[in-house]
């Protein structure tokens, strides 16, 4: 193979590989290429999304504000709970010593 039949073959060659990747390139482009439309749907779907974290968000914030108040609320009645069942005891004690009392002074 001579030189000028060489640098023809290569040319050649390079030509081809050139056409195939110009072929290529243009079917994946073709088959990649997204439409106006279905871009207009992903951005309505993704400020659709947003909206939707925004209020999980609020609704996430409202729930651990309201579950603060129950949990104080539930605090302060077991507090009010204590403190009617210290004051039962007292009166039952103080009844008892009451009843001990009068059934003292009734039968002396």
């Amino acid at each position: 193979m001579s030189r000028t039949e060489f640098v023809i073959a290569t040319a050649i060659i390079l030509f081809v590989a050139f056409c195939l990747g110009w072929f290529a390139n243009w079917l994946v482009h073709r088959f990649s290429r997204v439409a106006q439309g279905d871009v207009a749907e992903l951005d309505r779907m993704s400020q659709e999304l947003h909206e939707a974290e925004e209020t999980r968000d609020q609704a996430i914030t409202y729930l651990q504000q309201r579950e603060a108040e129950l949990t104080n609320q539930l605090s302060q009645t077991e507090a009010e709970l204590r403190a009617a069942m210290d004051g039962l005891r007292d009166a039952r004690h103080e009844a008892e010593e009451m009843r001990a009392y009068i059934e003292k002074n009734q039968a002396g």
